[in-house]
């Protein structure tokens, strides 16, 4: 890669490369936030204060998010604010155990509510209720100096402003990094996506197509999730202003994104179809190869996003581009040529790939919005406190999954809580911790990390016991200690295993530093097996989560929301192309239901045997599904005005009968109720009489239509069988 994004240095390269990590920045103020805690315990030699402190910045270090300075702030604040009160309050109430076991279910409760006003407040309740329990640990440290009321906590809330004012220096100095990484993960994303709608042009025999489209639905989970990421930064960086400088730019580069994503998605004509049509051809091989060309400029544009170079030059796929162009044109040369309804297929594949390259290209920034209403985008958040709480209320019901996994972990850890006053109330926190972190809201997240956070454990106690063994005691161990920390931030959100091994040798070494390194470890392997039992137990006893039982109202609002994009697709034909904030909207939402019903069925597989019956035909239905989206993105990509009446009225007659039959479906979805296919006769699909300027793209929209009344039609049957086979 290094030759293809700027002739750099080697030294220079790889300095860039590791800049531009996606880790990289949280890694390295985890270091000088535990490091500068360390030196500070070395050089005043009071080691018991300096674990609060490290405990503080690790919680703070968990609890942010990727803002602008300003927005950091903010959040700073309400974080800190939020520790004040939950450690203050469990020094309180811990001498008394009867409140202490009235108090902690009701506040987990609480703060696990608190995360509907946002993705933040979840983020911050998160770290909350972490540093609830690291206050539990802090209180039973052997050794400690002080045991005035405020000390602990005091301690933590110093750690944790030390890694938050870090953090905030960071912020100001490098505003623009996080968008930059943001902006990279997304066209890699696209690369992928790219790659995997490639291999649906391969015209091989026996190929699994089915399988194919499942991966493509998959895969265009992960692009959806940077696309929402990649707006919720930008939404921060811009706030109510106008874009501007460098935050325009990259707003531009979202823009485009996700007219390519939209472009990708874009299903002309059954694959299968093409796939026999032009067996004897080189047509689809060219294509498959452009699509891979492609795919390799996506990931050049996001290695120069890294590097902060420009972007390689698509000479090859230019070149690609053109071959194709030729294939097609040979196509009509023949004797013989393929029917008429293929190479218009042909040709709108043709135009949507040049539209990519022109994108990929930088050549068509004009086509995102410009200014002013059109380049808004939808803040999430909430813009008012009567806000936050009336998305909070409205989750207070027993069919809301997060009321749902609010009762449940509190129950755990109230169970856990019992527990540990039986087994051994003196370091018995570790049981708190475990259940805390091991019960997700999930069966299949759950068990996943049980395995995971028992082997990391296993792994970190023995890496622990050759640590003490190997290292002398001062400071190899300490600086061990910070590597761990590093280590566990580092591998945290891929590698949890290994995360969990690093904070386990973290511990080692901190308890270490108090006398009791090797007394600690047997009780934080028993501790940690018992609190994965309680939140396995929990997790299948306690208001459980079955994904089954969701089903119908996912599967009826993927169909739903693809009946609102194509009422805004269609109005387009009508008043001309233009990516207004309400289309964007419901192409999201749109995009955004299909990755929650590819995650719904992903959590389903990993569910016990009895729980996934029919997954097969659920796995058909997402297939079929992502077909349907791909056609709704053809219509989407090939919008334009249509200027003659009668292809207006076509067109809009035929779209307004296909949303009416997708809502149909989804109310039918929804409440387990059948329906009758529309796509037999009663929706006729015909060209009308127009000039030759609009008959093909009013012959491609008629065509697309028909086909998503095909697929509609499809999933409706898929529906009944589904129903049938509950």
């Amino acid at each position: 890669m290094l030759a293809t994004v700027m002739p750099l240095s080697a030294p220079t390269y790889y300095w860039r490369r590791l800049r531009g990590s996606d880790r990289y920045a949280e890694c390295v103020r985890v270091l000088l936030a535990l490091g500068g805690i360390v030196a500070w315990s070395l050089f005043t030699g009071r080691f018991a204060e300096a674990i609060p402190a490290l405990l503080g910045a690790i919680a703070c270090a968990l609890a942010e998010t990727e803002d602008h300075w300003r927005s950091r702030l903010g959040t700073l604040l309400v974080t800190l604010a939020c520790f004040a009160i939950a450690a203050f309050a469990v020094q309180w109430l811990m001498p008394w155990p009867l409140l202490f076991a009235m108090a902690l279910p009701l506040a987990t409760f609480a703060l696990v509510m608190l995360g509907a006003a946002s993705g933040r407040y979840a983020t911050i309740a998160g770290a909350t209720l972490l540093l609830s329990v690291y206050t539990m640990i802090g209180s039973d440290l052997p050794g400690r100096v002080s045991p005035a009321l405020l000390q602990l906590p005091l301690h933590l809330l110093l750690g944790a402003a030390w890694y938050g004012a870090l953090s905030l220096v960071w912020s100001a100095l490098a505003p623009q990094l996080a968008i930059r990484l943001t902006l990279a993960r997304l066209f890699d994303a696209l690369a992928d996506y790219l790659e995997a709608k490639a291999a649906l042009f391969a015209p091989l025999p026996g190929l699994d197509r089915d399988a194919l489209q499942l991966a493509l639905a998959r895969q265009n989970e992960q692009v959806v999730r940077a696309l929402n990421d990649t707006r919720l930064m930008l939404i921060d960086r811009i706030g109510p202003r106008r874009p501007r400088g460098a935050t325009a730019a990259k707003l531009q580069l979202y823009f485009v994104a996700q007219d390519i994503h939209e472009r990708v998605s874009s299903s002309h004509y059954p694959y299968d179809a093409l796939a026999a049509a032009f067996f004897h051809s080189d047509v689809l091989f060219r294509c498959e190869h452009l699509l891979r060309l492609q795919a390799r400029d996506c990931r050049g544009r996001a290695e120069a996003l890294r590097l902060q170079v420009a972007a390689p030059a698509g000479a090859a796929a230019d070149t690609a581009l053109d071959d194709v162009r030729k294939a097609i044109a040979a196509l009509r040369e023949q004797a013989a040529p393929p029917a008429q309804a293929l190479l218009h297929s042909l040709d709108a594949l043709l135009r949507n790939m040049t539209a990519i390259q022109t994108q990929l290209a930088g050549g068509a920034a004009a086509a995102a919005p410009a200014a002013g209403a059109d380049s808004a985008l939808q803040d999430p958040g909430p813009r008012s406190l009567g806000e936050a709480w009336a998305r909070i209320r409205i989750q207070f019901t027993p069919q809301s999954l997060r009321f749902r996994h609010a009762s449940r972990l509190a129950i755990a850890l109230l169970l856990g809580y019992v527990v540990l006053r039986v087994v051994h109330p003196q370091n018995g926190y570790w049981i708190l911790l475990t259940t805390l972190l091991v019960c997700q809201p999930s069966y299949g997240a759950t068990r996943r990390r049980l395995l995971q956070r028992v082997a990391g454990t296993v792994a970190g106690l023995v890496a622990g016991w050759a640590a003490l063994h190997l290292l002398l005691f001062g400071p190899a161990q300490l600086l061990l200690l910070v590597l761990s920390g590093v280590v566990f931030f580092a591998a945290r959100q891929r590698r949890y295993t290994i995360a969990t091994a690093a904070i386990t040798l973290f511990v080692v070494l901190c308890f270490n530093q108090l006398g009791s390194g090797y007394e600690m470890m047997w009780p934080r392997l028993l501790d940690t097996l018992i609190g994965a039992g309680i939140a396995a137990l929990a997790t299948w006893f306690i208001l459980p989560d079955w994904h089954r039982r969701q089903l119908s109202q996912v599967l009826a609002d993927t169909v739903r929301t693809d009946a609102r994009y194509l009422a805004r697709i269609i109005a387009q034909y009508a008043s001309g192309r233009h990516d207004d904030l309400a289309y964007r909207i419901a192409r999201r939402d749109a995009h955004n239901a299909h990755a929650a019903l590819s995650g719904v069925l992903a959590n389903m597989l990993r569910e016990p045997d009895r729980h996934r019956q029919g997954s097969e035909l659920l796995l058909r239905f997402l297939t079929s599904a992502h077909t349907l989206l791909g056609h709704l993105s053809t219509l989407g990509a090939h919008r334009q005005q249509l200027a003659e009446p009668a292809a207006l009225e076509a067109v809009e007659h035929a779209g307004a009968l296909a949303v009416v039959a997708l809502d149909e479906l989804a109310g039918a979805l929804a409440t387990t109720r059948t329906t009758a296919p529309v796509g037999d006769g009663t929706m006729p699909i015909r060209l009308p009489e127009v000039t030759a300027d609009s008959q093909e793209i009013t012959r491609l929209v008629l065509a697309q239509l028909g086909m998503v009344v095909a697929q509609r039609d499809r999933l409706a049957a898929l529906g009944t069988e589904i129903r049938a086979g509950a």
